[in-house]
């Protein structure tokens, strides 16, 4: 009897014990690659850290432990011992020009270099430029950070390029410094009047100083060769080659041509291009826009996940006025160190209302470039007036792109009407040496007003504006935390009451921008059912040292599952 008995309770204890032990996953469920003994933040609500991931078919299968994961490891299983490295989500670039960014990789890259550099960098390409019979191009110049801080001017160019044109694109890509032969070519003069929109700075005896602003700047690129379609081709492999390098794995393209959208369908048919891009569709030209300059767009209407969710055609980019740096940022009064001067807007409430009407209907997204408090005013406006008229569907996700200075009493809008404030934290301490002396002390109070905005219930999909910035995304969340620029100035930060956090940083450059794309069941987290979209990085970005934040590396770049890039 008490054999028997024994036997009943060792059989129920065995039942017991198979009931709670986890068996092997089915054969189903095995994973193609499992990385482990990691530092995962995952971005996720739920399991916000993890040691491990496995992941089949491109997307995770599972997040969470050393012990656990190994049950989806078989035969064929790559697993990758990260030795406990940080572990990221992709990296969202919520803010870029894309195929201007790849074309940059063949020019002068004058990116806050000192004057005399970038001169010198102008004799050095001018004997090929002559011989060959072409202009000579760069971008990135920024006055602020001259001794003494003044807009350039044609004679400087003309002394070492006399005959051969030069075009110089300020950082913030709204201003143009160009040589006479240049000028020449488009046939400008003293008599050439100033184009609605934009400017031709003039010295006090009328004639042009070699600065061109917003829409004048056409007056000249619009002369300028195309790029060959293999030189397109390699720019947009080029700037997929560094976006990657810093574990970035899905690009916002603000401002796609059809051109360039259908060479990306090239690319990505060829298999060429892997990163994902979602673009926003613009008219062309930098010049006054209309509703049937995007008419190519609108009759194609939004392009949706094509090529396994690399390829989005999302949005319609518009532009309501220029930039602070080039004082064609559209002010409601003058600007504090420019008297009588309000800045630039690019359209009236009219034609604004237009574009953006026509874009609702056609199912596309509105995103604007606004910088001054007048033209993110304006846009507020036009955006509430269109969703009045059209309210469904309510999910719509509207952006304004910079958003930077921003009435006080607008701030709580963006929140109410759904409004995303596309923004750029580099911006911030790349123009905190101009910005108070532009809008003065008391306007400066919304200006790249990040706690106020998210206190007022916004997030703020997080970007670079490359190639008007670095695109390195580590620098940016560095500003984002700091307020500082990259030799930790001023200390402390530049209106540091506006700081982010270092987690809500994270998530403007992950779930944030994942939302603004409408992407956030898909991207912006680690989590089972996602992309298998992550990098690696040097170190511990939650826990290093403050200035360490923007000296981060990528060590490996994995989209889908694939490794595309090992540091």
């Amino acid at each position: 009897m008490m054999r028997s008995l024994r036997v009943t309770v060792v059989s129920f204890l065995v039942f017991l014990n198979l009931l709670f032990v986890k068996l092997p996953v089915s054969a189903a469920e095995v994973a193609d690659s499992v990385y482990r003994n990691g530092n995962f933040y995952t971005v996720s609500e739920q399991i916000p850290k993890a040691e491990a991931v496995a992941i089949k078919e491109g997307k995770f299968i599972f997040v969470g432990s050393n012990e656990e994961v190994k049950a989806y490891i078989g035969s064929d299983t790559k697993v990758v011992d990260l030795e406990g490295k940080t572990v990221l989500p992709g990296l969202i670039e919520s803010h870029m020009h894309y195929a201007s960014y790849g074309a940059l990789q063949m020019q002068i890259q004058a990116h806050w270099r000192p004057k005399e550099e970038i001169l010198e960098a102008v004799k050095k390409a001018y004997p090929s430029a002559k011989e060959k019979g072409e202009w000579i191009l760069g971008r990135g110049w920024n006055q602020e950070v001259w001794n003494p801080p003044q807009f350039p001017t044609r004679a400087e160019l003309d002394a070492i390029a006399p005959d051969v044109p030069v075009y110089l694109v300020r950082t913030c890509g709204h201003a143009a410094w160009v040589n006479s032969k240049a000028l020449e070519v488009a046939g400008i003069t003293a008599d050439t009047p100033d184009p609605e929109g934009g400017e031709i700075y003039r010295d006090e005896k009328g004639q042009p100083t070699g600065i061109l602003t917003d829409t004048a700047m056409k007056l000249v690129s619009q002369k300028i060769p195309p790029l060959t379609k293999d030189q397109q081709r390699r720019a947009l492999l080029a700037a997929q080659e560094n976006l990657l390098s810093y574990g970035i794995t899905t690009a916002n393209d603000m401002g796609t041509s059809l051109e360039t959208f259908n060479l990306m369908k090239e690319l990505y048919e060829e298999g060429k291009l892997k990163i994902r891009i979602y673009a926003y569709g613009a008219s062309g030209s930098y010049g006054k826009a209309d509703a049937a300059s995007y008419a190519p767009f609108l009759e194609m209407g939004p392009q949706k996940e094509l090529y396994d969710d690399r390829l989005t055609l999302g949005g319609l980019k518009f532009y309501a006025d220029g930039s602070l740096g080039a004082r064609s940022a559209w002010l409601k009064e003058e600007y504090s160190d420019r008297p009588g001067h309000l800045g630039n807007p690019r359209e009236t409430d009219e034609s604004l209302y237009a574009m953006v009407l026509a874009a609702r209907k056609a199912g596309f997204q509105a995103a604007t470039h606004a910088i001054g408090d007048a033209a993110n005013h304006q846009v507020l406006n036009v955006y509430e007036r269109v969703l009045n008229e059209i309210p469904e569907p309510r999910d719509h996700r509207f952006r304004i792109e910079h958003a930077q200075v921003i009435s006080l009493e607008d701030i709580p809008r963006f929140a109410a009407l759904g409004v995303l404030p596309s923004m750029q934290t580099c911006h911030a301490t790349s123009d905190k040496n101009m910005a108070e002396s532009r809008v003065g002390p008391e306007r400066i109070k919304g200006a790249y007003a990040w706690r106020k905005l998210i206190n007022a219930g916004s997030i703020i999909p997080n970007g670079t504006d490359a190639p008007v910035e670095l695109v390195n995304p580590y620098q940016n969340l560095f500003a984002a935390v700091t307020r500082m620029d990259t030799e930790g100035q001023p200390q402390g930060g530049w209106y540091p009451e506006e700081k982010m956090t270092r987690e809500e940083a994270l998530k403007s450059y992950t779930i944030w921008g994942a939302y603004a794309d409408f992407k956030e069941a898909a991207l912006g987290s680690i989590e089972k059912g996602k992309r298998a979209d992550f990098v690696v990085i040097d170190k511990d970005y939650m826990s290093c040292p403050e200035m360490e934040i923007k000296d981060i590396n990528a060590l490996l770049t994995v989209v889908a599952g694939e490794v595309l890039y090992s540091r």
